[in-house]
């Protein structure tokens, strides 16, 4: 496992992504010109938080998001996967999860989930991404996107992740409820759980309509979660789907993740189907009022 005191992503890794989106054309609907990548800093209450910006050319006001990062934290994929929402007409922020102890990434893909030292460092990384904290920097991070001349501050804002992400559109959703009102959580992981934080009993204070991809792994090992997730939204009145990708393993929207037991945990196929489903959930939801 790499340093978590590792630098943030240079300067030049950002240019590099800005002029890649060509090689994403497959998976969407490019602009005319590629979306424009910066490096930037957000001030929050806890500090300062490093993040990537990306948004067509130009200052037309455009629908926000936000992508909250896996367990992998900002590292260009996350920036890839921004870059393509962005060429669909979005202005969106991809902040580091880990500000508040490292630049990003914080962690890289070599860390090996059975070494007790790995784990512990992750844990000391994760320990300050409480409810109240993803609330509190979400808040911050809607604050700042409003700032931006790209950004349309009268439409609503959507936010999607992925794994430890997708709890954290959960708490973020909750956290601004009035701006904040679609979200989406592919392979999230801890979405419902045994604790009085449990995401899914923050439906009561959610208006973002939500969309929850479940990989079909994590559903056999916790196959009462999407009954509980489904519950509470029903109990609370607001509106969620929850779908089971079928053959799907915990990560398979992310075209980096390492292959498990000989076989790839990405898949093609049905990443493009949750791509497509993210496209049509924020083509709803995020028209300007």
């Amino acid at each position: 496992m790499s340093d978590p005191n590792r630098p943030a992503l240079s300067r030049r890794d950002f240019t590099a992504l800005s002029l890649s989106v060509g090689a994403l054309a497959a998976g969407g609907a490019m602009a005319a010109a590629p979306p424009r990548v910066s490096e930037i800093a957000i001030p929050t209450p806890a500090g300062t938080c490093d993040a990537a910006l990306v948004h067509p050319p130009g200052n037309r006001p455009r629908p926000a998001a936000i992508l909250f990062t896996d367990i992998f934290g900002l590292r260009p994929v996350m920036v890839e996967m921004a870059q393509r929402l962005a060429s669909n007409g979005y202005a969106v922020l991809v902040p580091n999860p880990y500000y508040r102890s490292t630049k990003a990434p914080g962690i890289s893909l070599d860390f090996d989930f059975g070494s007790q030292t790995d784990r512990a460092r992750l844990g000391a990384l994760r320990a300050p991404l409480t409810t109240a904290a993803v609330m509190q920097d979400a808040a911050a991070y809607v604050a700042y996107l409003d700032t931006q001349p790209f950004v349309d501050r009268h439409a609503p804002v959507g936010v999607f992740g992925y794994c430890m992400g997708g709890p954290m559109t959960v708490q973020a959703a909750a956290g601004v409820p009035a701006r904040i009102r679609a979200g989406a959580s592919f392979h999230g992981g801890g979405l419902v759980n045994d604790s009085a934080d449990s995401p899914h009993l923050l439906a009561s204070k959610i208006e973002a309509r939500f969309y929850f991809a479940i990989a079909a792994s994590d559903d056999a090992r916790q196959p009462d979660a999407k009954s509980k997730l489904d519950a509470a939204f029903k109990s609370a009145g607001k509106t969620a789907t929850i779908e089971v990708y079928a053959g799907t393993q915990h990560g398979w929207c992310v075209k980096d993740m390492p292959v498990e037991n000989g076989k790839p945990i990405y898949d093609e196929a049905q990443a493009a189907r949750a791509w497509n489903d993210l496209l049509q959930l924020y083509q709803t939801a995020l028209a300007t009022a």
